[in-house]
C-alpha cells in the first residue's frame, strides 16, 4: 500500500471492490471552510468530532451530519461514558495518525490498538451516501455509509450507532 495517507485510504477501496468518488480541493480546517468551496453535494459532508473521556482512558470519534450539534452529555448518557470533551491535537496525532482538520473515520485505519472508538449518528443510515476525507484535508471521499462500516470493520473496528 502507499505510504501517503490519501493512498493507503485509496489502496484499501480499491483491494476491497468498494466503489467511491473523490473530490480533491485546498486544505479544509472547518465544516465552515468546507462549505466555502461551493462544492457539490455538501449537504452530505460529515462533521467528525474526536473526543475523549474526562479521565483520558477512553477515545471516541463522532461522525454526524455536518449541520447537526452533538451535545456531549446526551452522547455520554449514551455510550455510558465519564464527561466528554474534545480530545487535543496530540492525543489526535497518538490515536489516529492524523492533524488537526484531517478528523475522519478511515482515522481507524492508523489506529492499530483498536483504542478509539467510532461512533456515529443514526442518520447516516438514510443517506445513499457521504463526503468524508480520506486521512487528508485536501480531498472529500463519497462513500456509501454500509460501505465505511465495511472498511471500519475489515481493521477491527466496530461502530455504534447513537441518535445524535
Amino acid at each position: 500500500m502507499p505510504a501517503d495517507a490519501k493512498g493507503k485510504v485509496f489502496a484499501l477501496l480499491d483491494e476491497m471492490r468498494i466503489p467511491y468518488q473523490v473530490t480533491h480541493h485546498p486544505a479544509v480546517y472547518t465544516i465552515e471552510d468546507m462549505e466555502n468551496l461551493e462544492m457539490e453535494h455538501i449537504d452530505r459532508v460529515m462533521k467528525n468530532l474526536f473526543v475523549r473521556d474526562d479521565k483520558k482512558r477512553n477515545y471516541y470519534l463522532l461522525t454526524i451530519p455536518k449541520d447537526k450539534h452533538a451535545n456531549m452529555k446526551e452522547v455520554q448518557d449514551k455510550i455510558g461514558s465519564r464527561r466528554l470533551s474534545l480530545a487535543n491535537e496530540d492525543d489526535l496525532g497518538k490515536y489516529l495518525g492524523l492533524n488537526k482538520g484531517e478528523v475522519t473515520p478511515f482515522g481507524a485505519l492508523n489506529d492499530l490498538d483498536n483504542a478509539v472508538t467510532i461512533i456515529m449518528d443514526n442518520a447516516l443510515k438514510e443517506y445513499e451516501f457521504i463526503g468524508v476525507h480520506p486521512n487528508d484535508n485536501t480531498a472529500t471521499v463519497w462513500i456509501s455509509p454500509d460501505d465505511l462500516i465495511k472498511v471500519l470493520k475489515s481493521v477491527n473496528h466496530k461502530v455504534l450507532f447513537i441518535s445524535v
